[in-house]
């Protein structure tokens, strides 16, 4: 690889306008890609397999209209006063355009949803009102028969009684009978008894028609009681979920859609937020929420540019000259224009979340500088040696090259392992990423050559050209004290711990608009929905009961009521609906209205209770099951499936680590202690991100409004990063000291030795890297930023305190055991010449270099000769 990559430096140099012509033909090639194809980025993260998603493409399928997801936007007044009429009609103008639009479903106005509620508590209370009179009526009803029963009965006794009375009468007749006058009086009063009986009989017949009306009125009046009950319930369950505020100056517009949330598209959810942007209101603002209000984040912002600046600012002190403070930056600048637009170019054929092509951007600038970088300072040792300018391209390419394509080569391999998690976004994310860095790569052997022919000598200081070939190299010849090595590595255990710390109360999430900037429409829809309605409105759930088949439409409504009740008793529920059920009365759906936010740890714990088997309690729920979705489930499925593929991928990653460097450094103890370091540097790192974001520790330094759960997908990206980071770190100073103690010193020399070579460009790199990923701080996107200080601390503290001090304090304190191998492996491990040594010292026997230009080399000794004294004119090449 060595050869090969000398071959094609010395290409590169010979060949330098061809070889930048055709990157930016490249760059062109990649921006037109771009502009052709690209399409939307998104802010959802979707992943098979989850319950949510289970439970949603169910709910389609038995409730197509509640299946739709749905998005609000909040409207407020500016004065703080009601709403006008004015202001209501213009709001029912508003959804009627939304509801125009090919994505939406439906609109609620919100003035109308109250208006319908208010409507139907008067209906519920003149139903009330009529059932009570109705009741009354009833007892009335009741009265007046039993009367007339009682008369009845009066004159039925009295009516038998005269009966009785004819028939002693009939009965007392002589032998011969009655006389004719006699006969004929008993035979009329008979008559009119009978007549009377009629009567009696006729009216007691109507009597009972009026019972049986009184007791079907009653039946009546019972279910119509049961009806009102329910209606009642019902009322006083949704009295919770309003759509005005008390003080009616705020109010809740609902957007709904045809299809869940997840799956409307980012055009068409651009569709209703233009909507809601370009509509003006007099007095009223609109604040569409963080579901609609999705923008892309900036590539590049003042924070980014300031972040090169301060790259260019350690370029230039290390380097001395504009030029080569230059070099690596236009490398990195098209590298990264070449890798992001040509990523941002997929997007019009998958999906593609916004903060993928950012992270490409960040590590892309990063590995682009320092790879540049570590050729260019390779390449500026060898010129202040005297060497000739194209064999000194080519065997900085060949040597630094060489560690170069090695240290890219662990990023990438780091990188594209996020794809053994399963999880698609991110291996996606990896992916591009990964693509960003094999650019830089090609870059930095290729690009690099050619600028630097093109440079030539005034890549070094006017001071320094002036001692070519004339410097003095510092000589190591002691080791470090034992006692400074013990206390160097106690201290950096020490901080390191003390910044783990936090780690250990980490919780993972996907920010919400509480964690937006100040300024957002996304945080103060938030805000003003908590303070008129409650946090818990800012995140409902979605929560579907399978209720008992067979049961009728009013057992079902009492089950679903029942349902509700019994969850409404919860201490961290606010209010339970019952929303909707399907036509057999067997899927019931409800919307859960937590008492805290979607971020906090309580809706959490909800979500798990309510999936748990004892979240219906009492018998009448036995054949009742409940799940569980919606957008804040879905975003705590997501998290912890991403926290359970984090331990396979830092087993994946700490052994590659293990692997790599047991086969580069030659040694056991070595790879074991720089991979503990890199655990430590990577959990303190982590530790300082809870401290900030989760915690709230100096959030007004870094913009945070609320604190929160740390963004779910952060520890496996820093693990992929820095992984790669740590190694090429480790790679340029513990490369040094293995040469020198195979060169013949002991081993707590070689360890001095080699800290030496490499610290200085390990500084200048860690220092760049730092700069870039810190630009991506202060950003306005709060996934953003939190990726940008994880990656900042994380590179600082691995390089600072691992890389510097803790990893050579140990390898001292180790001795000659830190570069024990076994034998047998040592034979089965393939030689690995990272840093091209063999190619090196075949070059230097050779006395004249390949491709010299003798009237640079006759100007080379020209001013050589005009040279007083010597003098040290930077730090020695290893």
């Amino acid at each position: 690889m060595a050869r090969l990559l000398h071959r094609l430096g010395l290409f590169a140099a010979r060949r330098a306008k061809t070889v930048i012509a055709a990157w930016f033909a490249v760059l062109a090639i990649a921006v037109t890609s771009f502009l052709s194809f690209g399409g939307q980025l998104t802010d959802q993260i979707t992943l098979p397999d989850l319950e949510t998603t289970r439970v949603a493409d169910r709910l389609a399928e038995e409730l197509p209209d509640a299946g739709g997801g749905s998005a609000i936007a909040v409207l407020q007044t500016e004065d703080g006063g009601s709403f006008t009429e004015g202001q209501r009609d213009a709001v029912a103008g508003l959804t009627e355009d939304l509801e125009a639009l090919d994505p939406v479903n439906s609109v609620t106005d919100p003035f109308v949803s109250a208006q319908e509620r208010a409507e139907g508590e008067e209906e519920l209370t003149e139903a009330r009102q009529e059932l009570v009179t109705g009741q009354e009526e009833l007892e009335a009803g009741r009265e007046e028969v039993e009367d007339g029963y009682a008369e009845l009965d009066s004159g039925q006794q009295q009516l038998d009684e005269a009966q009785e009375e004819l028939d002693d009468a009939f009965a007392q007749a002589p032998p011969g009978g009655h006389d004719e006058a006699t006969q004929a009086q008993l035979d009329a009063t008979q008559a009119e008894l009978d007549a009377q009986q009629a009567e009696l009989d006729a009216g007691r017949e109507e009597l009972d028609a009026a019972q049986d009306e009184l007791e079907s009125g009653e039946e009546e009046m019972a279910t119509g009681e049961r009806e009102l009950e329910r209606g009642e319930q019902m009322m006083e369950l949704t009295d919770a979920v309003q759509t005005v505020s008390a003080d009616e100056d705020v109010a809740i517009l609902t957007v709904n859609f045809h299809e869940e949330l997840q799956s409307v598209g980012t055009g068409d959810l651009t569709l209703v937020s233009d909507e809601l942007a370009d509509t003006q209101i007099d007095g009223v603002e609109i604040l569409p929420s963080s579901d609609l209000a999705f923008e892309m984040p900036h590539l590049f912002s003042t924070a980014e540019v300031i972040g090169l600046m301060i790259a260019a600012v350690v370029l230039l002190v290390m380097l001395g000259t504009f030029i080569g403070a230059g070099l690596p930056l236009l490398n990195a600048l098209i590298g990264v224009g070449i890798g992001v637009a040509g990523a941002m170019s997929l997007s019009g054929f998958v999906d593609m979340m916004s903060v993928t092509p950012i992270l490409g951007l960040m590590l892309g600038l990063a590995v682009g500088i320092d790879y540049a970088l570590f050729i260019l300072h390779r390449h500026r040792n060898q010129m202040k040696d005297g060497m000739e300018l194209r064999a000194s391209i080519a065997l900085a390419n060949g040597t630094a090259g060489n560690a170069v394509v090695f240290a890219g080569a662990t990023v990438i391999i780091a990188l594209l392992a996020l794809n053994v998690t399963g999880i698609g976004f991110l291996g996606l994310m990896g992916s591009i990423a990964a693509v960003c860095v094999f650019i830089a790569v090609l870059m930095a052997v290729t690009m690099t050559p050619a600028t630097l022919s093109l440079t030539g000598r005034r890549i070094l200081a006017r001071r320094e050209r002036r001692y070519i070939g004339l410097r003095k190299a510092r000589r190591i010849t002691e080791p470090m004290k034992t006692p400074r090595a013990l206390g160097i590595a106690a201290l950096a255990l020490v901080g390191l711990a003390v910044l783990a710390i936090p780690t250990f109360s980490m919780r993972l999430g996907l920010p919400d608009a509480s964690s937006e900037s100040a300024d957002s429409s996304s945080y103060q829809a938030y805000v003003a929905t908590e303070e008129a309605f409650g946090a818990g409105q800012n995140g409902p759930l979605l929560m579907v009961a399978d209720l008992p088949e067979g049961l009728s439409a009013g057992q079902a409504t009492d089950l679903r009521i029942a349902v509700a009740q019994e969850l409404d008793q919860r201490d961290d529920v606010a209010a339970v609906v019952p929303a909707a059920i399907n036509e057999s009365d067997d899927v019931a759906v409800f919307q859960v209205i937590p008492e805290e936010g979607p971020a906090s740890e309580s809706v959490e714990q909800l979500v798990h209770d309510l999936r748990g088997d004892e979240v219906l309690t009492g018998e009448e729920f036995a054949d009742v099951e409940v799940s569980v979705a919606g957008m804040t489930a879905a975003n705590i499925d997501i998290s912890e499936v991403i926290a359970d593929a984090l331990p396979l991928y830092l087993v994946v990653v700490v052994g590659l680590s293990l692997l790599l460097m047991i086969m580069v450094f030659r040694s056991i103890l070595l790879p074991v202690v720089a991979t503990l370091g890199f655990v430590g540097s990577f959990a303190a790192g982590l530790g300082g991100v809870v401290a900030v974001f989760q915690w709230g520790w100096l959030g007004e330094l870094f913009g945070i409004t609320e604190p929160g759960p740390i963004l779910t997908f952060l520890p496996i990206i820093m693990v992929g990063i820095l992984f790669g980071l740590a190694m090429d770190y480790q790679l340029f100073t513990g490369s040094g000291m293995r040469e020198a103690y195979a060169h013949g010193d002991s081993a707590r020399l070689a360890v001095r030795k080699g800290l030496h070579a490499g610290r200085s460009v390990v500084t200048a790199a860690a220092l760049i890297m730092g700069s870039v990923f810190a630009g991506f701080i202060f950003t306005d996107d709060p996934m953003v930023t939190s990726i940008g200080l994880a990656l900042a601390l994380g590179v600082l503290l691995d390089a600072f305190v691992v890389r510097l001090v803790l990893v050579p304090a140990l390898l001292h304190l180790a001795g000659p055991a830190a570069w024990w191998l076994p034998k047998w492996l040592d034979r089965l491990l393939p030689d690995v010449d990272v840093e091209g040594s063999a190619l090196e010292r075949q070059v230097m026997e050779v006395e004249d270099w390949d491709g010299a230009d003798s009237a640079e080399q006759d100007s080379a000794e020209q001013d050589s000769a005009r040279v007083a004294e010597p003098v040290d004119a930077g730090p020695d090449r290893r």
